[in-house]
């Protein structure tokens, strides 16, 4: 897959390009054992630099120079051995031996999401480590892993959000080739592969475009790390898009996870997130199953929206933070920050968001001040969007970074798992969390200086209006985020799985996803669309139904409180009618129409219609 951006190794050499529009020349420069040679490129039209350099292939080491004088990184670097300051290497991706080559992917409907870290995924940090676990992944019952960002970051240690070279995979985790055969084993197995790609900032050092392309950057919008992308220059927009387009095309990944796109601006007629969903449907070929999901703190539809034939017009699903902070605030009755605007009501918010998508669907939102939320959603079928009860955000965000499972009591983790992954949304787990571990997910970088002093403050700062964190001693005790320590907590122990303690969610888990694959993966195509319905009855007990096309109705009657429930159901089907598809073993049926449910008791069933909604 040629693309305009980055080295491309031809059959005379390697050509390569630059658009350095502020530039008045540049040279490229080949570090080779005998010494440094420098070769100009020449000027084309609108910015751009190019030229082929004969007898050369993959493994070349190259630099560019501005104007005589500062050395940089390509910024579309497909290698960085040395880091982001070092220089870039020529790969040629297209010489890698698929084994798996016919392999076509998944629906989106099969998803069942595990989203991991590869640095600390295993012991190892390395993307054969993750191989050495597929099969356990595949007996799970994952059938895609999302990898947190690869883009080449500065140091040895991040979380990938500080990516400045967005077509490099970084080092630390091995070789581009190393990346393929991960891939191409997934595949095998039959599992799908997501990369999560960050496209609305790069990160705080190691970025040099400003020197040479300037244009990439808008004053005219400001995001959290500073001038915005600026999407209206035609260059910028094209080199996001042969972004997604190599990762997609020479890697050969399932899908994309776009990052915080509400950060991302865009004038233009088509917004880039269209054009970039459109190029890639047109890019790919037609048999071939690519997904696109997205996170929108803005929960705006249009980018979910479906065409005449139920496909999706650009993006497959949205992570729905909503339902997240809903099943939060039921599990901890946290309501600092965020979850200030769920603490009112909710199990109203979750039942909702179950039924219809989004929990704010335009209304007000107290934690912003009363701003508007959101865009009406009951019209998308559920698997628009992605459900989970952690991730790396979640969880890493917090001062302390703590799991769930050090927060919630495990009779609520296991209601409220039974609730996420039966439902008939796209399920995630993040690693880890199917065995209940404790470790913690702290927020982890690798910088140093004035920037690292800056990180380490303002995350402490971040935490101070906290109640825990008034005291300054306590704020003290927040781990420092360039601490090599702070990193290595994070790393799986992967023996924990086998202790009683930890095995009992394991099973749990696979049990749990066994059903979904058997029992409800069926019922998915079925689903009508706009139809769903929910109620609370008792004051605790939650149902939701989603009629099928074939007249009956997938039913939800969970008792997510602390006293047990006798259910005698007035909007769903006769209970006698259900077919049990889960109960949790604090449910049961009373001869006629009650249900009995447990302190945090969950059913599913089957009915064969609805008696009034």
């Amino acid at each position: 897959m040629i693309n305009t951006f980055g080295p491309t190794v031809e059959k005379d050499g390697v050509r390569f390009r630059l658009w350095a529009p502020t530039a008045s020349c540049v040279e490229v420069a080949l570090f080779r054992q005998d010494g440094t040679r420098f070769v100009s490129m020449q000027a084309i039209d609108y910015g751009w630099f190019e030229v082929l350099v004969p007898g050369l292939g993959p493994g070349a080491l190259y630099r560019f120079r501005i104007d005589g004088k500062t050395l940089l990184p390509d910024p579309a670097s497909r290698f960085q051995p040395e880091d982001v300051f070092g220089p870039s290497q020529v790969v040629d991706t297209a010489a890698f031996r698929w084994n798996n080559h016919g392999w076509k992917g998944r629906p989106w409907r099969e998803t069942v999401h595990y989203e991991l870290h590869v640095g600390a995924f295993t012991p190892e940090g390395t993307y054969d480590g993750v191989r050495t676990r597929l099969n356990y992944l595949k007996e799970l019952g994952v059938t895609a892993i999302e990898l947190m960002p690869l883009a080449d970051f500065p140091g040895r240690r991040n979380w990938g959000y500080d990516g400045v070279l967005p077509f490099a995979p970084d080092s630390v985790y091995g070789s581009p080739e190393e990346l393929q055969r991960l891939i191409d084993e997934a595949h095998g197995l039959g599992l799908m592969i997501f990369l999560d790609v960050v496209y609305n900032h790069f990160g705080p050092e190691g970025n040099f475009l400003h020197l040479y392309a300037p244009a990439f950057f808008t004053e005219a919008h400001q995001t959290p790390w500073g001038a915005a992308i600026d999407f209206s220059v035609p260059q910028v927009r094209e080199f996001f898009i042969a972004n997604a387009l190599y990762w997609l095309g020479a890697y050969r990944f399932d899908g994309l996870r776009l990052d915080a796109v509400h950060a991302i601006w865009d004038d233009s007629t088509l917004h880039i997130l269209e054009e970039l969903a459109l190029r890639v449907r047109q890019a790919l070929p037609q048999d071939r199953h690519v997904h696109l999901v997205l996170e929108n703190d803005a929960n705006q539809v249009r980018f979910l929206e479906r065409d005449r034939t139920g496909s999706p017009a650009f993006y497959a699903a949205q992570w729905n933070d909503d339902i997240h902070h809903a099943c939060h605030v039921l599990a901890t009755n946290e309501h600092q920050g965020y979850y200030e605007d769920y603490a009112d009501a909710p199990l109203e918010r979750l039942g909702r968001c179950l039924a219809q998508g989004f929990a704010y669907q335009g209304e007000p939102s107290v934690h912003r001040g009363g701003e508007t939320r959101g865009e009406p959603s009951a019209h998308l079928p559920p698997e628009a969007f992605v459900a989970f009860l952690q991730n790396h955000d979640q969880i890493g965000n917090r001062a302390l970074g703590e799991r769930l499972s050090r927060l919630a009591a495990p009779e609520k983790l296991r209601a409220l798992s039974a609730v996420l992954l039966l439902s008939p949304q796209i399920p995630m787990l993040f690693m880890g969390q199917e065995w209940g571990t404790h470790h913690p997910f702290p927020f982890f970088c690798d910088f140093h200086g004035d920037l690292a002093d800056a990180v380490r403050e303002g995350r402490r700062r971040e935490f101070a209006a906290f109640p825990e964190f008034v005291d300054p001693a306590r704020r003290e005790g927040i781990p420092d985020p360039n601490d090599p320590d702070t990193a290595k907590s994070a790393v799986l122990q992967w023996g924990e799985s086998a202790m009683p303690e930890y095995s009992e969610w394991l099973e749990l888990h696979r049990q749990l996803l066994a059903l979904r694959r058997e029992r409800i993966l069926p019922l998915m195509p079925m689903i009508q669309a706009g139809r769903a319905f929910w109620k609370i009855e008792d004051t605790t007990v939650l149902t939701v139904g989603w009629p099928l096309q074939d007249h009956r109705l997938l039913v939800l009657i969970a008792n997510l409180g602390s006293n047990t429930i006798r259910f005698h159901p007035e909007t769903i089907a006769a209970i006698s009618e259900l077919d049990e598809l889960y109960a949790s073993s604090n449910v049961h049926r009373e001869p006629g129409e009650d249900l009995v449910l447990g302190p945090w008791g969950v059913f599913w069933g089957m009915g064969n219609g609805v008696r009034g909604n």
